[in-house]
């Protein structure tokens, strides 16, 4: 597995949201569903096509985000959230397999946080980058997708 630091630039993006426990994970799929089919109401998307999904974890629940990256944050259709991303450092990875065997992907990823000295940032989002030229295999249950660990920085 490929695993390297990165400094990613500040993103704005627009997007649904969801809250609940990690036993509820089975409701995802369906986010990038609904969030496909209202694509179209968001303005200023930018020309990469990507999806990134910006998620928070805490003990007992995670709060996840299907959006698109945006130019700016002017309208945000109804039920919908906008908001800004600063420039982070990430420890990042693609996972390619099945989605049960993504949670192995994020376990290689933190063993290398901790072999290499890396602190994750809990205050800041990770982030799931999904390419549209992996969308297809994604929608079959291949996945395909980039794993982005906001780490701490000590200067």
């Amino acid at each position: 597995m490929d695993i390297q630091v990165v400094e990613k630039n500040e993103l704005r993006v627009v997007g649904i949201s969801w809250n609940g426990s990690y036993t509820e994970t089975n409701k995802i799929p369906k986010l990038f569903t609904k969030f496909e089919q209202r694509l179209e109401e968001i303005s200023f998307k930018t020309e990469e096509p990507v999806l990134i999904a910006p998620f928070h974890s805490r003990e007992t629940e995670f709060t996840y985000y299907v959006t698109a990256p945006v130019e700016k944050i002017t309208e945000i259709p109804e039920g919908m959230v906008g908001f800004t991303i600063p420039s982070k450092n990430y420890v990042v990875t693609t996972h390619k397999g099945k989605p049960d065997e993504v949670e192995n992907t994020y376990n290689l990823l933190f063993t290398w946080m901790k072999e290499y000295g890396y602190e994750q940032d809990h205050q800041a989002l990770s982030l799931e980058i999904y390419k549209e030229e992996h969308k297809e295999q994604n929608a079959s249950g291949d996945l395909h997708f980039e794993i982005y660990l906001p780490v701490m920085v000590y200067k």
